[in-house]
């Protein structure tokens, strides 16, 4: 019962981040919006904004990447995959968890780290005039994503766990998973 609770703790960190994306997006939105009617109506274009459109769309995806692994949204064969008893899909999976996603999702997120912390000491801002300061923000954007999808693969790799001990089978009947 303890990796049951543990995988559906993990979980619910990524249906949160699921939940900040949705935020990030409306305000992707309103920014647009703004870029837009600015542009367009007022003929006056802002360097900054079009930059924070970048950004709010950069968050958005790599933040989303561990809700969706969550979730069951993320891409696989699903032709051959569907086909697949409940042990067999519950195989795959830990298998690609511990054998592509963990380790990459950590090779990601420690060289990120670096990245950023290095554009954080250089004080690096937008190579555009009128563009963003602080640009090591959305470069840090990167290894909390990783992390996250870490995160998200620890519980990926829990929920196979359980799967495969017959635990739990949440995650693996193609209903919604609750938390």
């Amino acid at each position: 019962m303890f990796l049951v609770n543990l995988e559906r703790t993990l979980g619910r960190y990524s249906i949160l981040l699921g939940k900040l994306c949705a935020v990030l997006f409306i305000l992707l939105l309103f920014n647009v919006f703004y870029d837009v009617l600015m542009r367009y109506v007022f003929n006056d274009v802002s360097i900054a904004m079009q930059e924070l459109e970048w950004h709010l769309y950069a968050a958005v995806f790599l933040v989303g990447i561990p809700y969706g692994l969550q979730t069951g949204g993320h891409v696989r064969v699903d032709i051959i995959y569907e086909k697949l008893s409940l042990k067999t899909k519950a195989w795959v999976d830990l298998i690609g968890c511990l054998l592509l996603l963990i380790p990459f999702a950590v090779l990601v997120a420690y060289y990120g780290v670096g990245f950023a912390y290095e554009s954080f000491l250089l004080g690096e801002t937008s190579g555009d005039p009128g563009g963003l300061p602080y640009r090591w923000i959305i470069k840090a954007v990167i290894p909390f994503a990783f992390i996250s999808i870490a995160i998200s693969g620890l519980a990926m790799l829990l929920r196979c766990i359980n799967a495969i001990t017959g635990k739990s089978t949440e995650g693996f009947d193609h209903e919604p998973i609750q938390h």
